[in-house]
């Protein structure tokens, strides 16, 4: 299947994200959010993420003009109806999902991929909210935070996902990846599958990793400094624990181990208390400017 009109359902950290590095490799690119102000300031984020790239010689004004040219912010869902491929970004909540999805169902044309960008939830439960006979087009497309630096996507498939709608999204991740390459010659893009069970791959690992440096930062073994730099230096990780929980926001670290936890009931993803309660004080990360750390650090 050909993939050239692209429907992006959230246009905040993922969602402007995923619009970018499609409309990048010359997609043509719907930015959707309710409140059409929303869209547009995930489009203006899209600009200044490029002026940036601009402004350090990685992209070529012609270029930054070219990928901004192909994102059209919209508050209209029945924009869906040319699409080939729609990704949802929204809240990690199954009832939000299930809803938009639904309503997206009954929209978009019957040869389109459905595509989750959802973190933890089961593939199946979001599938369940379309008809039948789309889900096989139904699956999980994960990426990971910034996305067009990050370059890994994290594909799942229910038992329902065909292989064809796996080959689609593998020939999408190969044009982003000579793209890539072609511009910047970085690190490639690279798609994993998995399972789809609760967390997937990489927060399956993350997460319990995150809780049980809150609960060291709990018990006194360290600060949160010396836990950072402990990983940072000792495991050779680029970010510590605990800045990582902050840069993905406390919120969204919190509804995924929830879902670990639920799904798997293993007590190594139950969250942490100090993790609970930074959250119900609003005290979310970076986002907010407050978490384990202060921003600006």
């Amino acid at each position: 299947m050909t993939i050239e009109r692209v429907f992006v359902a959230g246009a905040g950290l993922m969602g402007h994200g995923i619009a970018q590095v499609h409309a990048a490799i010359g997609k043509e690119v719907l930015l959707y959010e309710p409140d059409l102000a929303r869209a547009v300031a995930g489009r203006d984020r899209i600009a200044g993420n490029l002026e940036r790239s601009v402004a350090k010689g990685q992209l070529d004004a012609a270029a930054r003009d070219a990928t901004l040219a192909r994102i059209t912010p919209t508050d209209r869902l029945t924009d869906v109806a040319d699409a080939d491929l729609v990704v949802e970004a929204v809240f990690e909540d199954l009832a939000v999902k299930q809803a938009l999805w639904a309503a997206i169902d009954s929209l978009a044309p019957a040869g389109a991929i459905f595509a989750s960008n959802t973190s933890s939830i089961a593939i199946a439960d979001l599938a369940a909210s379309v008809g039948e006979s789309r889900r096989p087009q139904f699956v999980g497309m994960h990426f990971f935070s910034p996305v067009p630096v990050m370059r890994l996507v994290e594909l799942i498939r229910s038992s329902a996902t065909s292989d064809a709608t796996e080959a689609a999204i593998r020939g999408l991740v190969a044009e982003l990846d000579a793209h890539g390459r072609e511009r910047d010659g970085a690190k490639p893009w690279v798609m994993i599958v998995s399972a789809d069970r609760p967390g997937f791959i990489v927060n399956r690992i993350l997460m319990p990793f995150l809780a049980e440096a809150i609960r060291a930062l709990e018990e006194g073994l360290g600060t949160a400094d010396d836990i950072d730099t402990g990983a940072k230096r000792g495991l050779n990780h680029p970010m510590g624990p605990l800045e990582l929980a902050d840069f993905i926001g406390l919120d969204v670290c919190l509804g995924v181990m929830r879902v670990l936890h639920a799904g798997l009931g293993d007590e190594r993803f139950a969250p942490p208390r100090m993790l609970e309660e930074l959250v119900s004080a609003g005290h979310l990360g970076q986002k907010t400017g407050r978490g384990f750390h202060t921003y600006p650090r």
